[in-house]
This record gives structure tokens, sequence and C-alpha cells, in this order.
């Protein structure tokens, strides 16, 4: 019982030390155009160029102060130097918690133009918290997922990569993408909220099929066969790789779990960028 009072309570500490006295966790959020966030540094000067980041999105109903108290998924951005930025979707029947405006105009209007957002996130962070101006990674459990992936989609560049975990795209899925993306796809195995094949909710949406959003992706990257160049497992993820548009990068990692942001997931997902982006490097002709 000891133990599971210490580690929160450690938690808690190095994020109040890291995220400085504002826009933290527990302090009133940073205010941009069109909405707020919140925001954790790692410990020590900001490096050259800035600190690398990673912008979580939320699920539905769920905050920012929420997603920086995710200590499994923060405290290891933290340690490995990554700031941990977390924006805040609009309210969601009426409460404090939001929801993302992600699906098509042609399918629902948007209350919001996200890209928009984030961008102006990103702008504001750079000159308030030194964050780099292109090591950035947008993540985003449920219908962060989805988020994350619709402005994959729509917006290729906006981000070096893209990582949504547990969320894809709805039905009708877009009929194609902008361009090609370094993505990485997270999903349990066992998830029923939104299942890899996808579900009905109501009698409106529906949540697409995972894999049909990889068959998407594929297209996107220019990939000529479905069969991925490469399986691997990593701990308990089992990964799936296809290697198509050059400088871009494709993965599924499944996992054996329900809904939720997986153990180890910052990890593999901090190894899996890092590897793309000194790749990336080298193809820098020396000057």
């Amino acid at each position: 019982m000891l133990l599971r009072l210490i580690a929160p309570l450690a938690f808690l500490a190095a994020t109040a030390t890291a995220a400085l006295a504002d826009c933290g966790r527990s302090d009133p959020p940073c205010e941009v155009d069109q909405g707020t966030y919140r925001i954790a540094l790692p410990d020590g000067p900001a490096p050259n160029g800035g600190y690398p980041h990673v912008m979580f999105l939320h699920g539905a109903g769920g905050t920012s102060r929420g997603v920086l108290g995710m200590a499994q998924m923060v405290q290891p951005l933290l340690e490995r130097g990554y700031a941990v930025i977390a924006p805040q979707a609009l309210s969601w029947r009426g409460g404090e918690g939001g929801i993302w405006s992600f699906l098509p105009e042609t399918t629902r209007p948007r209350a919001r133009d996200e890209a928009a957002f984030f961008a102006s996130i990103l702008s504001d962070a750079q000159v308030r918290h030194g964050l780099s101006k292109d090591k950035g990674m947008l993540a985003g459990f449920s219908a962060g997922g989805f988020m994350v992936s619709y402005l994959a989609c729509e917006t290729p560049s906006a981000f070096f990569a893209y990582a949504p975990v547990a969320g894809g795209f709805w039905r009708p899925h877009p009929t194609e993408c902008a361009g090609p993306v370094r993505l990485l796809h997270t999903h349990g195995w066992t998830d029923r909220t939104v299942p890899l094949e996808g579900r009905p909710l109501g009698d409106r949406f529906l949540q697409g099929d995972i894999f049909d959003g990889m068959a998407l992706w594929r297209g996107a990257n220019s990939c000529t066969s479905p069969a991925p160049s490469g399986v691997s497992q990593s701990g308990a993820f089992l990964r799936r790789k296809w290697d198509c548009a050059p400088g871009f990068a494709l993965e599924l990692a499944l996992y054996p779990g329900g809904h939720r942001v997986p153990e180890g997931w910052a990890d593999m997902a901090l190894d899996w960028m890092e590897g793309l982006a000194e790749a990336d490097q080298a193809t820098i002709p020396p000057e």
C-alpha cells in the first residue's frame, strides 16, 4: 500500500517542478486563439533549438488537466526530455470535459478549426516555453486518436509524426489523404469501446474499421503491396510496418488489452519517432 501511495506522490512532485508556474496541471491554462492548453516541461533549460514535444489529445469528455495526470504516459516523456502539451477540446454536453471537431464538414459542421487551434498553441508555446519549431509529434487517445487521424490525413505536414491510440476514422472513411505521413497506430486487441472493426453509435454515426484505415494510409504512402515489409514484437506490442514513400513511415502496434493508453506506449512511440528523425537527419547532405 505504501508503494502505491509513494509513486503517484513522486510523480506529482516531479510534474509540479517540470511544469513551471505557468499553464501546469494545477495552474490556470494558457489561453490562445480559440481555446486553452496546459503543458509540462522537462527539468533543466531548453536544449539548443528548443524542447522536442508531444502534443497529446484527450478522449471524449476528457480534459487537459487529466492528460497531465496520466503518470504512466507523461513521466517517461518528461524523463526523455520532451515537453508534453495538452490542449483542451470544446465543452461537451455542457461540462468541463470536451470533444474534438474531427468529423468532416460534409458529415457534421465543425465547431472549431482544430488544425488552426493546434498551430496557435505551438506558436505560443515556442515563445512562452521554449519549444522546438519542428521536433513534434501529435498523439491522442480514443476521440483524440480520431482527431489525430483526421488531421494527419488532411494536413500531413503539420507535425513531424502522428501517433493515434484507439482511434482511427469514422464511416464513411475518407477516400484519400493529402499526402504521405509518419504514423504509428496503436490499438488494443480486446478494445470494445472502439473495436478494431468499428461499431455504430446511435442511428447516425459509425466508427470505422482500423484495417480499412491502414489501407488508406498505405495509399497515402504510395505502398504498392498490402503486405507489411516487416513484423516484430517489442514488449507486449505486436508490430507491423510498411516501408513505402521515402522519408515516411507507417506502422500498426497491437497489444493484448482494452480501451486505454497501454503501459510502455510512451517509450515505444518515442523510440519509433526518434529512429525516424535520425534516419531523416542522415539523409541531409553535409554543408
